[in-house]
């Protein structure tokens, strides 16, 4: 089963996400070359957070781990949940 990511509620300023920026796109360039995210970004609106959608939790659970905007607390609300995609049945 699928799982999405959820950040939510930005608590930092876009001058602390570029800091993190580079070492944020470092962990999804893996992920990606892995084949275990399938699509991730922000939403539209600014102050919306983003979203990120992974093959299954395990590999969701470890992306969350390692990426800064989480682990450095960019964000104050991060989800995972576990998704059933009706498209991929």
């Amino acid at each position: 089963m699928k799982a999405v990511v959820l950040y939510e509620n930005p608590e930092s300023n876009m001058e602390q996400f570029m800091e993190a920026f580079p070492r944020h796109q470092a962990v999804e360039d893996e992920f990606v070359k892995a084949g275990k995210v399938l699509g991730i970004g922000v939403f539209t609106n600014p102050g919306e957070g983003a979203m990120a959608i992974f093959v299954d939790r395990n590999s969701a659970e470890e992306f969350v781990s390692r990426d800064p905007f989480a682990a450095e607390g960019h964000y104050t609300k991060v989800t995972i949940r576990e998704w059933d995609d009706e498209m991929a049945k």
